[in-house]
Parts: structure tokens; C-alpha cells; sequence
């Protein structure tokens, strides 16, 4: 056990002792590996703070029925009983309309009244309104879909109409937020290998004559090739604090801008930077993302001079 880690303090020491050597083209790499970082670590402080406010919406659908223009009166009013027992689950209030006081509702709007006057006679039908409960986030708004569906089903129904498609709309625009950052990431992922890829090839190209050497007294490949493999990880692991760095900092004008915007709405939505938990996560990945280029740089490049 203490001759691993002795041979891992020496790689490390060595792999810090070939950055000190060329400073200013280790924080180059930094530079632009960490600028392939932030837009995705942005991207993930964004989905992290809108999914709670998505998923914690007080989401209370209505559903509007309205009944074919030949039901009557007494016909509408048999549908309460059937409409009570499809929304016995949602414990959905279930209200009449008549089509007079939805005609007087109407006429009560700015500048409708003298237009419906000029109709002669109510065009509206009997319906009724349906607040559901039980629906506590935007998931829970997809099974508005089913219960619209049985009441479209029972006789005399005309048109039912949902209120919730914005819910939904929601949903559906962070799932393709959340792909869209996916493929970002994955694209990006591969450019910091790439950068990783090339830096230590150009230490490979410059240390060649040094390992050879390290071979011809006995060094192991694993002795030669650990410094490499910690100097990938500690260049990911740097970019990866500078760009977290750098989205952080960047939150502070930004929630300003957003601040004035949500006082419109009577919000105090803020962008927050990403928890401790998630801050370790980005950075294990950057130090992996590090890793996994020197990994196939030192394959590739070491596997000639073998």
C-alpha cells in the first residue's frame, strides 16, 4: 500500500513539475477547455433552478363543457350526476352554467355588449364548469387528457375544452431544454478531449527522449504514463473550477436583469448556482472528461516509442 502510494505521490509531484515547466500554455488549455465547459454547466444551473418552479406550479385545470345546441334544459342538467362521478378522483366542483348567465358574463366585458344585442337571440349553450384539485405539479396535468376524454363521451356533449395545455406546453419545452443541453454537453465533452488529447501529445513529442531513457533503466509503462494520466485529470479538474467560477459570477448582473423582470410578475425568481453536491459532480466529469483524454493520448502516442 505505501509503495502505491508512493508511486502515485511521484506522478503527481512529476505531472506538476512538467506544468511549472511551460506555466503559460497549461493556462492557455485551461482557458479553452474551460470556455467549452461553461455553456453546459450554465445550461445545467439554468434546468436546475427552473425544474423545482416547474414542478411545484399550482396547477388547478378547469374544463369547460358545452352541450349540443338541440339538448334541453333538462337533459343538461341530468349530465351533473355522470360529470360528478368521472371527476370523483380529482374532487373536481363541478358548476352549471345556463347559457343566460353565461350571455349576461359575456355582455358584462368592455365592448360586447351592444355586439351581442345586435344577434337578437342567445347563441350560447347550456354548459358547465369543472375546477379539478389534486393536480399539485405539471406532470399530474396529463390526466386531464383522460378524464376529457370520457366526458366527450357522453351523450349530448358538444366541445370540451382543457385549460392545462400550457402545463403541458411547459413540460414539453424543458424535455427539449433537457436534450438540447444533453447533445451540447456531449458535443463539448468531446472538444475538451480533444484539447486534453493534443496537450499531451505535445508532451509526449517533448519528453521523448526522457522516456526513453526511463524504459532503457526499467521504468514500467504504468511508472511512465501516470504522470500524463494526472496531468489530463488536473487540467480538466482547473477548467472545470474556472468555468464554474465563471458561471457563478455571471449570475450576479444577470439576476438583476431578472429581478426587474419578475417584479412584473410579482416574482422573486433568482438564478441560484448549483449546490455543493452538483458543483462535485461537474467537476469529477471535468476531471474524467481530463482523464479520458490522456488516456488515448498516452495509448496512441507512448505505444510508438514502444
Amino acid at each position: 500500500m505505501k509503495r502505491w502510494m508512493r508511486q502515485h505521490r511521484f506522478a503527481i509531484g512529476a505531472a506538476l513539475g512538467n506544468l511549472g515547466k511551460s506555466p503559460g500554455s497549461f493556462l492557455f488549455n485551461v482557458v479553452v477547455v474551460a470556455i467549452a465547459l461553461a455553456l453546459p454547466f450554465a445550461g445545467l444551473t439554468l434546468l436546475d433552478n427552473v425544474r423545482p418552479m416547474s414542478e411545484q406550479l399550482s396547477v388547478d385545470p378547469e374544463i369547460s363543457l358545452f352541450v349540443t345546441p338541440a339538448t334541453t334544459r333538462e337533459q343538461a342538467l341530468a349530465l351533473a350526476p355522470a360529470l360528478r362521478d368521472i371527476l370523483r378522483g380529482s374532487n373536481g366542483k363541478v358548476v352549471f352554467v345556463a347559457r343566460e348567465q353565461a350571455l349576461e358574463t359575456l355582455k358584462a366585458k368592455n365592448g360586447l355588449a351592444e355586439v351581442l344585442g345586435t344577434l337578437g337571440e342567445n347563441p350560447l349553450p347550456d354548459g358547465y364548469m369543472m375546477k379539478l384539485d389534486g393536480f399539485s405539479s405539471a406532470q399530474d396535468a396529463a390526466k386531464v387528457d383522460a378524464l376529457a376524454a370520457q366526458l366527450r363521451a357522453l351523450p349530448g356533449v358538444d366541445t370540451v375544452q382543457v385549460d392545462s395545455a400550457w402545463v403541458k406546453r411547459l413540460a414539453a419545452l424543458l424535455g427539449v431544454l433537457r436534450l438540447a443541453l444533453l447533445l451540447l454537453a456531449v458535443t463539448l465533452g468531446m472538444v475538451v478531449i480533444a484539447v486534453v488529447f493534443n496537450t499531451i501529445r505535445l508532451q509526449v513529442l517533448t519528453q521523448r527522449d526522457e522516456i526513453a531513457v526511463s524504459k532503457l533503466i526499467g521504468a514500467t509503462d504504468g511508472f511512465i504514463h501516470r504522470p500524463f494520466y494526472y496531468t489530463g485529470a488536473l487540467l480538466g479538474l482547473c477548467a472545470g473550477i474556472v468555468a464554474l467560477g465563471a458561471v457563478t459570477l455571471a449570475l450576479g448582473p444577470l439576476n438583476v436583469s431578472i429581478a426587474e423582470f419578475a417584479s412584473l410578475y410579482a416574482s422573486q425568481f433568482q438564478l441560484n448556482p448549483l449546490g455543493p453536491a452538483g458543483m462535485l459532480a461537474l467537476l469529477a466529469i471535468s476531471a474524467a472528461l481530463g482523464l479520458a483524454g490522456a488516456l488515448l493520448s498516452v495509448q496512441r502516442h507512448l505505444a510508438r516509442l514502444n
